[in-house]
């Protein structure tokens, strides 16, 4: 019999691998302990870096809207063409600690803050515009996969694999991350995206469910595997120092903004579950429209203060913009501030990287660790005879419907809501000379596994993506593996 797995107070976990929701649709709850719990735990693992997106480069800009999009919200700084707002934005790798190298093949953090008029909007994404998981739940098992194993204290990769063998949903972010692009040759010369998908609420409450893409215009670049083996061993901090030195030169990187619209009607009969963050929205159904530009320009004066202690949460939203079902994005709503919470401290909004610029917080939050109480002699409590902040009655989003018995649910599935389609949809859009090096990768990687059933697993994966695709990568990890034996 296998043990139980249990909570920290003891008692036996009935479901692991889908969080509680209100119906099967709907946000995750508060009342899910053993959710809460693995979070909370999860993000207080490492002391001060933080247990992902550790190593990371920043710079200030500006973004500038440059088509109208008010018909779709009533965000006030997306509300008229040519209006700027300040904003920072930190890149960053995934997997590794502080002291990691820049150019290895792994996700990019995108997170951009937004010193807006109406308070800050934390936009975080990745360089991806897919992930691994689908569920908040899978988060720490997935990271403690990736990271260094706890007997032998470095990387393994039958853990990563192992992990991915039992998670058929990450073949198609596999695809992409060991393809091409896997390996940005700089932070400049790769895209941005919010990966998650949001609301957005125009004036007349009209509400859509929308999705963010960052396009360099600087162009793709990117590092094959012998490319980056070569920039590593020559410089560990190559994506810092091209980042620092191009906005020092006054060559100041931009992205352009686009994004995809959806009815929010349309959502429940969509061919697959539209808040699936492992699959992407064809631009077919829902074409990309043009937003703005962003723009950096000016390096921060210290790292530590400004790239390190800047916090992200993509539970800061501003009038006009919302969260959507995606239980990914409800997990990080919570996850993200209580993170910088725990990292540095309650006050971490008052550090002047995380302060509102283009308006002021007011808040009856007090003391606590490293408090700097500009509020004064105001009184810490609401309501109050003194004149203190009021609510304002106005909700930042539109409500969303609900129905359904509370409890643990996957998600019901849609007519293509399979793990495998759009995987193997990525690999049919590759020249053959990008499934050549994609193959080759992959195969690299998978060759270093030493139980045979975790590589049968994985390849059972490639090959319900596309045959061609699981056969080539068949017989290139059998060559690899056999070579190593002889």
């Amino acid at each position: 019999m296998p043990k139980i797995l249990t909570t920290e107070s003891g008692a036996p976990v009935a479901d692991n691998q889908n969080s509680a929701s209100a119906g099967a649709y709907g946000p995750l709850l508060v009342q899910d302990q053993h959710l809460l719990e693995k979070l909370a735990r999860f993000n207080r693992e490492r002391i001060p870096e933080r247990v992902v997106h550790a190593r990371g480069s920043g710079a200030y800009g500006y973004f500038e809207v440059t088509d109208d999009v008010s018909r779709y919200t009533r965000a006030a700084f997306l509300g008229e063409v040519g209006r700027r707002t300040e904003l920072f934005l930190r890149f960053s790798t995934v997997a590794g600690n502080l002291g990691s190298n820049d150019a290895v093949r792994d996700p990019r953090g995108f997170a951009v803050k937004f010193y807006t008029e109406e308070g800050n909007y934390d936009l975080v994404g990745n360089n991806t515009p897919v992930f691994f998981i689908k569920d908040p739940l899978k988060f720490p098992d997935f990271i403690h996969s990736q990271k260094r194993d706890p007997f032998t204290g470095v990387q393994e990769a039958d853990n990563v694999w192992d992990f991915w063998a039992h998670s058929p949903a990450s073949t198609h972010q596999i695809t992409w991350l060991f393809g091409d692009r896997g390996i940005p040759a700089s932070y400049r010369h790769m895209n941005g995206y919010g990966s998650h998908t949001y609301q957005w609420v125009n004036e007349q409450g009209e509400a859509y469910w929308v999705k963010y893409h960052f396009k360099t215009n600087q162009g793709i670049r990117s590092l094959d595997a012998g490319q980056a083996a070569e920039v590593v061993g020559g410089d560990a901090d190559s994506h810092q120092r091209d980042l620092h030195q191009a906005i020092e030169r006054g060559v100041f990187p931009s992205w352009t903004l686009y994004v995809q619209l959806m009815p929010v009607a349309e959502a429940a009969d969509y061919r697959f579950n539209p808040f699936d963050l492992t699959k992407v929205w064809p631009h077919a159904d829902h074409p990309l429209v043009k937003v703005g530009r962003l723009v950096l320009n000016r390096n921060p004066e210290n790292v530590f203060a400004e790239v390190e202690q800047s916090a992200f949460s993509p539970n800061n939203f501003v009038p006009g913009i919302g969260p959507s079902p995606d239980k990914m994005l409800q997990g990080r709503l919570f996850a993200y501030a209580d993170a910088q919470r725990y990292r540095l401290g309650v006050n971490h909004t008052q550090l002047p990287v995380n302060a509102p610029r283009a308006t002021e917080a007011a808040t009856y939050g007090r003391d606590g660790f490293s408090a700097l109480n500009p509020a004064g002699r105001a009184k810490n409590y609401e309501p109050n005879s003194y004149d203190g902040p009021a609510q304002t009655d106005a909700a930042l989003a539109a409500p969303a419907e609900l129905s359904g018995w509370t409890g643990t649910y996957p998600t019901p599935a849609h007519t293509k809501d399979d793990d495998f389609f759009q995987a193997g949809e990525l690999y049919r859009l590759m020249s053959e000379a990008e499934r050549g090096r994609l193959i080759a990768n992959l195969a690299g990687a998978l060759a270093q596994v030493t139980r045979d059933d975790i590589v049968e697993r994985n390849l059972a994966h490639f090959h319900a993506a596309d045959e061609e695709y699981g056969a080539r990568l068949e017989a290139a990890v059998t060559r690899l593996r056999t070579a190593d034996e002889s």
